[in-house]
C-alpha cells in the first residue's frame, strides 16, 4: 500500500489535474486499511509462541511473561537448544561447532555430549507450576488469565539435543508447524529466547512436505503473511543458514531504542531506571512475592541453573571477581551487589504485544514497551573478544544514545511489580490496577496540513485513584517535525497539523494516564493522523 502510494505520487504520466483525487483515494484506502487492523487488535489477543533455552535470563523473562499471559493467545511453550545449552542424545554422541562459548575464554571443553543442560531440566514446567499456584489470584485481577491446563497443554520439547541441529522432527516443532499451517485469523508471532533450530525444523518439515507440490506457492504465500520472528540475536546459526535462505520473506522483527531488560542493565543506567534494580527494590517487589518471585534469579542469590556450571556464577555471593576465577568460573561480567537484578534479556519480544494501548504489536514502526522495530538481521552472539571489559561496555551499550526514544523502562518494572502484588493478593481492592484510557472515536484519523483536529479521550481508574493526564507526540510517524498540541494535560486536546506536512505522512499522538497508587500504573492510547490533500 505504501510503495504503491508513493509510486502513484511521483508518476511522470500522472496529470496535475488528476493527482490530487488519486492521492486522496489511496489516503482514505490507507486509512480504511487502519481501520480493519484496529477492528482485528479489538477481536482478538496477539497469538505468541515462546521458545526458550534454560538461561537465567530466560527464566525470569518467562514469569514475567506469565504474569502477562492475559494480554496474549499463548500458543506455544517450548524447550529449544542455543549455542548456550543443550542436552546431547544420551548416546555418548560428542558435539563440536567452533567459536562457540565453550571454546572461547580460553576453554577447551568440548566436543562434548552436553553442554549447560540439566539431567531433568523443567524450567518451563516449574514456572508454569507456580502460575498454577497463584492463578486463583491472578483471575480475581485481570479475568482473561488463561488456566494452567491450558498452559500446560502448550509445553513441549523441541530441537534440544544438539547445537544447531534441526534433522528432525520433535514435539516442539510438530506444534509449531501445526501452528503455521493452521487457517487462524491474526499473524503468528514465534519467539526465539534461544536458538532457531525448533522453528527452522518446523519450516523444514513444511518444505519436506509441499514443496514439489501444487499448493507450495499458497503455502508460502500464506506463511510470508503469518508468521513473524521474534528473535534474541542468532543464538544457533540455523536463521543465517536455513530460515533466511530459504524463508527470507517472513518477517524477522527485532529491536532498538526501548528498555534494556538484560544482563546488566545496572550499567550506566539513568538514576531513575537504576533504582529499579537495586537489591531493595527487587526483594520488595519479586523475591517476597510468593512462589513466583521465589523462581525469579537474582545475584547471589545461592542458585545455580544446572550444578557445576562454570558460566553461571551468579548465584555465589561473598567473593571476588578474582576469586570467582580462581574456583574455576568464566566471570565475563563483574559481580553485582546480593539480591540487585540479574536480566531478563528477552523481554523485548513480547514487550511490544501488551495490551497497554500502545498497540504496538500492529507494525513494528509503532515501538512499545519493547522498543520500535528495525530491519537489521546481523545481530550475533559470537563476539570474539572475551575480555570483561569488552563485555561490560556490549551490556551497557544498550543504554547509550537511547534520548530520542521514550524511557518506557519505570512504567514497565512498576507494571510488573503491580502484577507480582496481584499473584499473592486474595482480593482486588488491596492492589493496585491499571487505569482505563479510551478515545472517544476512531483510532486513525484524516487531517489536512494546516487544519486543527480536536481529539476527545476518555480515562478512568478501577481503584479511584488520582490520575496525571497528558498528550505527547511519539515520534514514529513519517512527519517527523514538531507538532503542536494545546491543552495537553487534559482528556481533550487541539491539534494543528503542520502546513509543512506533506499528504499520506503519518503522526503519532499518544494520550497517557497514571494513576498514583502503589505502584503508579501507566496506560496509554495511540492515535495515528494521517495527512490529506487539502
Amino acid at each position: 500500500m505504501n510503495t504503491l502510494f508513493k509510486q502513484l505520487c511521483s508518476h511522470k504520466n500522472l496529470t496535475v489535474a488528476y493527482r490530487p483525487r488519486i492521492i486522496g483515494a489511496m489516503v482514505l484506502a490507507l486509512f480504511m486499511h487502519h481501520l480493519n487492523a484496529q477492528e482485528l487488535q479489538e477481536q482478538s489477543r496477539p497469538r505468541i509462541i515462546i521458545t526458550a533455552d534454560p538461561e537465567l535470563d530466560d527464566n525470569n523473562s518467562l514469569i514475567r511473561f506469565l504474569l502477562y499471559s492475559s494480554d496474549v493467545q499463548v500458543e506455544g511453550l517450548i524447550y529449544t537448544s542455543s549455542q548456550f545449552h543443550w542436552k546431547g542424545d544420551g548416546k555418548g554422541t560428542k558435539w563440536f561447532v567452533p567459536g562457540r562459548e565453550y571454546a572461547r575464554f580460553g576453554l577447551d571443553k568440548c566436543p562434548c555430549e552436553s553442554w549447560r543442560w540439566a539431567n531433568d531440566e523443567r524450567f518451563i514446567h516449574d514456572a508454569v507450576g507456580a502460575y498454577e499456584k497463584v492463578y486463583p489470584n491472578l483471575k480475581v485481577h485481570n479475568s482473561n488469565y488463561p488456566s494452567p491446563e491450558s498452559l500446560k497443554s502448550k509445553i513441549r520439547y523441541g530441537n534440544i539435543e544438539f547445537d544447531g541441529d534441526f534433522s528432525s522432527d520433535t514435539p516442539g516443532s510438530d506444534l509449531i508447524k501445526s501452528l503455521i499451517l493452521d487457517d487462524k485469523p491474526g499473524k503468528l508471532f514465534i519467539t526465539a529466547w534461544g536458538g532457531q533450530s525448533t522453528i527452522a525444523r518446523a519450516l523444514k518439515s513444511i518444505q519436506d512436505q509441499y514443496e514439489y507440490t501444487t499448493q507450495w506457492e499458497n503455502i508460502r504465500a500464506k506463511i510470508f503473511r503469518k508468521v513473524i520472528l521474534l528473535p534474541s540475536g542468532d543464538q544457533d546459526d540455523t536463521y543465517a543458514k536455513y530460515i533466511k535462505p530459504v524463508w527470507g520473506g517472513i518477517e524477522y522483527r527485532q529491536f532498538t531504542g526501548g528498555p534494556n531488560y538484560g544482563y546488566g542493565a545496572q550499567l550506566r543506567a539513568k538514576p531513575e531506571d537504576a533504582s529499579l534494580l537495586t537489591p531493595s527494590w527487587m526483594k520488595a517487589n519479586v523475591l517476597d512475592r510468593g512462589v513466583l518471585g521465589s523462581l525469579y534469579r537474582v545475584w547471589g542469590d545461592g542458585k545455580q541453573m544446572v550444578k557445576g556450571d562454570i558460566m553461571d556464577y551468579f548465584g555465589i555471593t561473598g567473593h571476588t571477581d578474582e576469586q570467582l576465577r580462581k574456583m574455576g568460573y568464566v566471570v565475563w561480567m563483574p559481580v553485582q551487589p546480593k539480591h540487585s537484578w540479574l536480566g531478563e534479556g528477552d523481554n523485548h519480544t513480547f514487550m511490544n504485544m501488551l495490551a497497554n494501548g500502545l498497540r504496538a504489536f500492529e507494525d513494528p514502526t509503532y515501538g512499545g514497551w519493547g522498543g520500535r522495530g528495525t530491519q537489521s538481521q546481523n545481530f550475533s552472539f559470537n563476539m570474539s573478544d572475551t575480555s570483561q571489559q569488552a563485555m561490560v561496555n556490549v551490556l551497557s551499550s544498550v543504554n547509550q544514545n537511547q534520548s530520542a526514544y521514550p524511557n518506557f523502562f519505570p512504567s514497565a518494572q512498576h507494571d510488573f511489580a503491580a502484577r507480582m502484588q496481584w499473584s499473592v493478593t486474595t482480593k482486588y481492592s488491596d492492589a493496585n490496577h491499571e487505569p482505563n484510557v479510551k478515545l472517544e472515536g476512531p483510532l486513525h484519523v484524516l487531517a489536512s496540513p494546516g487544519e486543527t483536529i480536536r481529539l476527545n479521550g476518555k480515562v478512568s481508574d478501577p481503584d479511584n485513584d488520582k490520575l496525571s493526564v497528558k498528550w505527547w507526540q511519539f515520534k514514529v510517524g513519517t512527519y517527523a517535525n514538531d507538532v503542536g498540541i494545546s491543552n495537553a494535560s487534559a482528556e481533550q486536546c487541539r491539534v494543528t497539523i503542520p502546513q509543512d506536512a506533506k499528504a499520506g505522512q503519518t503522526i503519532h499522538l499518544i494520550l497517557e494516564a497514571t494513576d498514583d497508587g502503589t505502584p503508579t500504573l501507566t496506560r496509554y492510547q495511540r492515535v495515528i493522523v494521517t495527512v490529506q490533500q487539502k
